[in-house]
């Protein structure tokens, strides 16, 4: 796009963030979640194996669909968000 043209030439480094995988994409919540503070697992293997299906391990991705599903299941006062909420939240909001 020649639009971006003057802005590419000013850029000296780009960096590309690989996908994760599904283990990589569990850890990555896992540790966003410790480091919000959470001490026990909010999310359930299901839920995460949906949202990894979902996001294709994309960081990007995968922080929208954990952060509107978090939302989520705190307007339904919910401690653990499992596979039909994910479900839900991806197909009303996301898609």
């Amino acid at each position: 796009m020649q639009a971006y043209t003057a802005i590419r030439q000013r850029i000296d480094l780009q960096c590309k963030l690989q996908h994760y995988d599904r283990s990589q994409t569990g850890e990555y919540i896992t540790r966003h979640l410790e480091y919000a503070g959470s001490e026990h697992a909010i999310f359930s293997d299901n839920a995460l194996d949906v949202i990894y299906t979902f996001s294709s391990g994309s960081a990007r991705l995968v922080n929208k669909v954990c952060t509107n599903s978090l939302i989520y299941g705190a307007i339904n006062q919910k401690r653990i968000i499992d596979d039909h909420m994910v479900k839900h939240v991806i197909g009303g909001e996301l898609v």
